[in-house]
Parts: C-alpha cells; sequence; structure tokens
C-alpha cells in the first residue's frame, strides 16, 4: 500500500504518518517512512533519535551521487537514473522500518538544479511505482513531491483536519490538488477532537463517505514532541484509533501487490 499524508501545517499529520508507519509495521516486512516535509520530522515519530536523523543527509543533497548517476552535466543528465544504490544503502534503519528524507524540490536561482530535481522524482518514482513494499509519505499541504506521473502510484491520500475553518479549508483545497493528479481515494482523518461540539463541526463540513475516522486530543502527542526519539505509545488512544483506521483503509482500498 502507498499513501500520501498531508494537511494544514500544525494539524499533526506527522504524528499520524509515523504513528502509522509503526502500525503497517507490524505485519509488513519493509516499510518506507518518506519525509517529503522540509519543515517536518518524520523520524522521531518512527523512534530515531533527533541527532541521528539530523545529520542524515537528505535525498536532494547527495550530489556526489546525482553527478556519479548523470555523468556528463552541462545541459546532459539523465531523466531516470538508477536510483536502488539510494533505497538500500542511505536509508536509515529502525528494526524493519527504512526512514528517507527526500529535502525540499529546489527552485530557480543562481544555480540550475535539473539534475537534483530530476534525481528526486526519480527516488518517488522508484517507491512509489517500483516497488511492493508499503510506503507512507509525510508530504507538506502542497504536495509538491507528486507528480501526474507518480500519482498513479499513490493508493491514498489521507489528509489531517483538525476542527476550524481554516483546516478544513486546506483539506479541501488537498483533496482538489489530488484528484487534479489523478489520486482517484482521497480520505480526511480528524484529529485533535476535545468535545461533541467538535466531532459534529468535522462530521458536517467533511463527506461521511469520506471520513476514515477521528482521533480524540491527547496529551501524549504533545509530551513526545518534548522528547527526543519517544514515540506514540501503541496503548495510548491515538495508536489504537490509527488500527481502526487501518483496518478501514485495507477494507476500502486493499493491499496491492503485498
Amino acid at each position: 500500500m502507498k499513501l500520501a499524508i498531508s494537511g494544514k501545517g500544525g494539524v499533526g499529520k506527522t504524528t499520524i504518518a509515523s504513528t502509522l508507519v509503526r502500525i503497517f509495521a507490524e505485519d509488513h516486512p519493509r516499510v518506507f517512512a518518506i519525509d517529503a516535509d522540509p519543515d517536518a520530522c518524520l523520524a522521531q515519530g518512527v523512534g530515531i533519535e533527533r541527532q541521528v536523523a539530523q545529520e542524515h543527509r537528505p535525498v536532494i543533497e547527495l550530489k556526489e551521487i546525482i553527478d556519479a548517476k548523470n555523468a556528463g552535466g552541462g545541459a546532459f543528465f539523465t531523466l531516470n537514473p538508477d536510483v536502488d544504490e539510494i533505497l538500500e544503502e542511505y536509508c536509515l534503519k529502525k528494526d524493519n522500518i527504512n526512514f528517507l528524507r527526500m529535502g525540499g524540490l529546489k527552485k530557480g536561482g543562481e544555480a540550475c538544479y535539473c539534475k537534483e530535481n530530476s534525481f528526486l522524482n526519480s527516488v518517488v518514482n522508484s517507491l512509489l511505482l517500483d516497488r511492493n513494499d508499503v510506503v507512507i509519505l509525510d508530504m507538506g499541504a502542497g504536495i509538491e513531491h507528486l507528480s501526474r506521473g507518480t500519482a498513479r502510484g499513490v493508493d491514498a491520500m489521507l489528509v489531517v483536519v483538525e476542527p476550524s475553518l481554516n483546516s478544513v479549508g486546506t483539506a479541501l483545497q488537498v483533496k482538489k490538488m489530488s484528484e487534479d493528479l489523478g489520486i482517484n481515494r482521497v480520505y480526511f482523518i480528524g484529529n485533535k477532537v476535545r468535545t461533541e461540539k467538535e466531532k459534529e463541526f468535522l462530521s458536517s463540513k467533511l463527506p461521511q463517505d469520506l471520513l476514515l475516522g477521528i482521533i480524540p486530543y491527547d496529551d501524549e502527542a504533545v509530551d513526545t514532541a518534548m522528547e527526543d526519539g519517544v514515540a506514540i505509545s501503541p496503548q495510548g488512544i491515538i495508536y489504537k484509533t490509527l488500527k481502526e483506521i487501518k483496518k478501514r483503509l485495507e477494507e476500502e482500498v486493499g493491499n496491492r501487490d503485498i
């Protein structure tokens, strides 16, 4: 199964993405946890220490590898370089979880980043289109790493929403962007819900058949954010609710090729 997870900043999508990675890793031999949000850190949520993750260079900065696989330089570069070495050797490993940080797509400026962006896209292509492993991508709201080509490899986009008009507005925008790319399955996960009123708010603003579940507010998520290398406990409400959401995903989306 290949899942991309997005939502407005601060809604808890990285907590949800990392917890889903750990849940899928319970019954799958290899799960790729891909940090595709330049402003987030997925590593801590899967149990990798912060300093280790910070020293882990993002794919976009592996200049020597990019140059070697795009020999010739100048205006000529390989559009589809072999990226197996990256996926096998440059992932941080935690049990059967493979963590990779993508880094942000480069913008125009003093230097040309054609090779770097092409290489980054090739890594995403390989993960989504060429492998049968579980892949979970923690995206920014702009889902910039997904193109029309790579989007066809995504089984579902999960949009995390908290009970606010701004968050709902962003979520619906991400849904439209995803559908424009050809992602046919877009679901919502309510998060940080404290009251029945907030639950009813999300239920009224989002399509009921696309709302996978609602996660209650839990102080554990706040506590883990203040500690190094601590992930959400399997005994907590967040973990237990996401296990139910995983079951529903498997029922609705299916286990494609795994």
